[in-house]
């Protein structure tokens, strides 16, 4: 794999040409048309091939099976038309090795550890508010020691990581893992094609599990208590995506004092905001250019931090080392008690950015994070916290400036000049953690959907959301400009940290119980045991509530409140919008006389046909579209061919040729077919003239599905004939056998040879006449196919619409008035958020709008 080729490609373009290149005229006699469509690639931009019909289209056999097994029907769930389903491209997790995995091992020091890397900036100071006893020290040094082997390598690099959902990390993905595994929630009807479920049976559970998945599954509050979990620890680490890079760059700026100290406050927001404008101005280059720009940076701050604690170990005080034993973290609060339940607080600084370790899994991957951590950022880490230790043991008063105080002789400017350039781009990792979270939500419709541009090809969780990214950096000057000091904003560091890092303990547990199937009695016992370290933390951190973290705690809470709003509202949607999406026969039926009506529930009135090609835009690529139910229940009509359009996007940077079209046949409706387009990330969907594109489309179904049922109906004749022959030598055989026993062998070769001759002639017959055939193209052999092309040719040259739903929803008048109140900002923010289909650049004069309204 070339690890180099990651910058954004070219998109490939889904293009036809101009309507002169391929259009039906309109003046054949008797009004029949006549194609003109040509046969080569250029109408389509090259990619136009339909995928296999024996794979994708509807085949009458398989519904004949489906029909004979209505239980298997039902599990699976497909329709007449839509089975184009059964290869979808749900997101499938990377996995890398050799070089790509070293590469994507050094992309991730430049943007995961730039928040835990620069801890060692001001943990001691923000622990200890006076000079350090040596007893003392080594004790906190024991906390921060076992604390990251603990928190960060134990649980999060070795454990948490495993419970990624096809890549993804994060809270909210363990909680859409769960979701893959319990029915423990409604899904979008667009989305759900794309989700693989993986439910494990009842009985290859443990008792234990299945009792809990069974409670998961029926109690609704556990329903309602893990997606708010999975909200809430979404909107708290994008509300320190807000802080964490005005905390960095401010920081980073204020550092500049030491060699400056008049350097004014006005002047220290101003270069700060500059500094943030064009952070967040840089993130469209993409993940892996950051990466690769800022891991040098991070990589030389991290040996710095690292060689410094070495010089510092063996020059000042190396006994420090004993703050390896857990005996010293213990003592901490066997002596301190109270107060050092308080001191937590500073000390969590340590590991303040795990979160968005585990945030960023999606992208890069698991093996490559465990590998920057164990192998350089976790040694360099441990090396800077013990050499600060070493340092301030002979020098107490060291501990307000820890870092600077115990820089070696002659490698002050040097270490500022990378300390500040380290701060700078500390806030990339929460930056990056933002991008991640926002796309796994919207995936799970709880906010209003927003563009996401992937930005590598090979990394398909490479990502950049521009809304986001200016809304961050809103967030983060205005921020910087309010507080103006890292004091200030450091009060309100650490309890988002803390709750998120408890979230993602019990989520983990319950992966455990219901997706790894572990037992009970290997789970409980290390949740108990993270639970308690997380609680003890957060606890402590909790103090900080009234000092500043009040910030952070109430932006998230506002977040989580407009994300679960979102998703309250789309659930009702999904509702009112489910009583239109129906089977085609349970809208329309034959009579005896093979005349179309609506059925009994829609009024039963006989339907017109009207002449015309119509394309009925479908937004989920299931059933039977809410426009055209409207469009026939309102009208009575049908048009004389009309077809489900569907965009289906998918988790892949492009679609292949073969698998880009589907198109299916509804055999309950003449002429009605349903086609999906498929496009990947990095596809471009462009379409001066859709209708021509449909059309082709269709018309090559038409054709290779009636070949593909010739060449099965000649093959079945071939082996019938073949077996026929083979009975007739052998009974040949068998008589020359019974009625010749007397008779000499020549006469009974004779026979055999004379009956084999026959069989042999009468074969190759067989071919010759199948082969002076198939030189015939099937719609001049089969009335039947040369009657459907005729219908399509003859609608396409007779007029084309476009018909699009126009839904309106309100509010029931019933409702509650909390529920009214909640439900019309829903619809405030869906009406103005709503997604266009601009790209498309329909013919406004052949659009046709159907309204209809629906009650929520």
């Amino acid at each position: 794999m070339d690890v180099d080729a990651t910058s954004p490609p070219a998109p490939t373009t889904i293009k036809i040409a101009d309507d002169s290149l391929l259009r039906v005229p309109s003046s054949e006699p008797n009004g029949h048309a006549r194609s003109t469509a040509r046969a080569d690639a250029g109408l389509a931009g090259g990619i136009y091939h339909t995928r296999s019909i024996s794979r994708a289209s509807f085949d009458r056999r398989s519904v004949g099976r489906l029909s004979r097994d209505h239980r298997r029907y039902e599990q699976q769930d497909v329709e007449e038309g839509d089975d184009w389903r059964g290869n979808n491209h749900a997101k499938k997790k990377q996995v890398f090795s050799g070089t790509t995995l070293l590469w994507l091992a050094y992309q991730s020091i430049g943007v995961i550890y730039g928040d835990i890397g620069t801890s060692p900036l001001y943990v001691y100071s923000s622990t200890f508010a006076e000079a350090p006893t040596y007893g003392d020290l080594v004790q906190v040094l024991s906390v921060i020691i076992w604390s990251l082997t603990i928190i960060v390598t134990l649980k999060y690099v070795f454990i948490i990581l495993n419970a990624d959902n096809e890549g993804e990390g994060g809270t909210f993905s363990c909680y859409s893992l769960l979701t893959r595994y319990a029915n423990i929630t409604n899904r979008d009807p667009r989305e759900e094609v794309t989700v693989r479920m993986e439910r494990h049976l009842t009985q290859d559970l443990r008792t234990p599990n299945r009792f809990l998945r069974v409670k998961l599954e029926k109690s609704k509050f556990t329903h309602t208590l893990l997606k708010t979990i999975g909200v809430l620890a979404v909107s708290m680490v994008m509300a320190d995506g807000v802080l964490t890079p005005a905390q960095s760059v401010l920081g980073a700026v204020q550092g500049l004092k030491v060699v400056k100290p008049d350097i004014s406050s006005s002047t220290i927001v101003g270069t700060s905001c500059g500094i943030l404008l064009l952070l967040f101005f840089i993130q469209p280059l993409g993940t892996t250019k950051l990466a690769s720009t800022f891991a040098p940076i991070v990589i030389t701050w991290l040996g710095f931090n690292g060689a410094f604690g070495i010089y510092n170990l063996i020059k000042f005080d190396w006994s420090v080392l004993k703050a390896f034993s857990p005996y010293f973290a213990i003592q901490f609060f066997v002596v301190h008690k109270e107060n050092g339940w308080r001191m937590l607080g500073g000390i969590l600084l340590a590991f303040t950015g795990v979160e968005a370790l585990f945030a960023d899994l999606g992208a890069f991957s698991m093996r490559a994070i465990q590998l920057s951590w164990m192998c350089y950022t976790y040694p360099c880490l441990l090396l800077a916290y013990i050499g600060q230790a070493a340092f301030i043991s002979v020098n107490p008063d060291a501990f307000s400036n820890p870092f600077f105080n115990a820089v070696p002789p002659g490698m002050l400017y040097p270490s500022l000049v990378v300390a500040v350039l380290a701060a700078i781009v500390a806030s990339q990792a929460m930056i990056t953690a933002t991008f991640q979270l926002i796309s796994q939500i919207m995936k799970l419709s709880y906010c209003p959907q927003v563009k996401v541009v992937h930005t590598s090809r090979v990394f398909h969780g490479h990502l950049y959301v521009p809304f986001l990214n200016w809304l961050l950096m809103c967030g983060a000057i205005l921020v910087t400009a309010v507080y103006s000091d890292t004091a200030r904003l450091g009060n309100a560091y650490g309890v988002c940290v803390m709750f998120v890092t408890f979230f993602d303990t019990s989520m983990t547990a319950l992966v455990s119980l219901i997706v790894w199937k572990l037992s009970p009695f290997l789970v409980f016992l290390p949740w108990l045991f993270f639970a308690a370290i997380d609680g003890l933390y957060l606890s402590s951190a909790l103090n900080k509530v009234p000092d500043g973290a009040w910030f952070t705690l109430t932006l998230a809470g506002i977040l989580a409140g407009l994300f679960l709003l979102w998703r309250f509202g789309k659930e009702n949607q999904w509702r009112a919008e489910a009583e239109d999406r129906i089977k085609p026969t349970q809208l329309v039926q034959k009579d005896n006389d093979n005349i179309l009506h609506l059925t009994e529930k829609w009024g039963g009135d006989q339907l017109s046909v009207i002449r015309g090609f119509g394309i009925f835009f479908d937004k989920t690529g299931v059933l039977t579209p809410a426009v055209f139910t409207h469009f026939v229940s309102k009208f009575a009509t049908v048009p004389d061919v009309a077809v489900f359009f569907h965009l289906h996007p998918v988790e892949v940077p492009t679609v292949s040729a073969d698998e880009r079209y589907a198109v299916s046949h509804f055999t309950a409706v003449p002429g009605c077919y349903r086609l999906v387009i498929k496009h990947g990330f990095m596809d471009e969907v462009i379409s001066p003239d859709l209708a021509a594109l449909i059309y082709e489309q269709v018309r090559k179904f038409i054709i290779r599905q009636a070949s593909e049922n010739q060449a099965v109906r000649e093959r079945k004749a071939a082996a019938d004939d073949h077996d026929g022959d083979e009975i007739a030598v052998d009974s040949e055989k068998t008589t020359t056998s019974t009625a010749g026993n007397g008779a000499n062998t020549t006469d009974e070769d004779t026979a055999t040879s004379t009956a084999t001759d026959a069989g042999g002639a009468a074969a190759a017959a067989t071919p010759r006449k199948q082969g002076a055939q198939s030189s015939v193209p099937i719609e001049l052999r089969d009335d039947a196919v040369a009657a459907e092309l005729a219908r399509l040719d003859r609608a396409y040259a007779a007029k084309i619409m476009y018909v699009v739903g126009k839904e309106q929803m309100r509010v029931k008048s019933t409702s509650s008035i909390g529920r009214k109140a909640v439900l019309s900002i829903f619809l405030w923010i869906r009406d103005n958020t709503r997604a266009k289909i601009a790209n498309l650049r329909l013919a406004m004069d052949r659009v046709v709008e159907v309204g209809f309204v629906k009650e929520i």
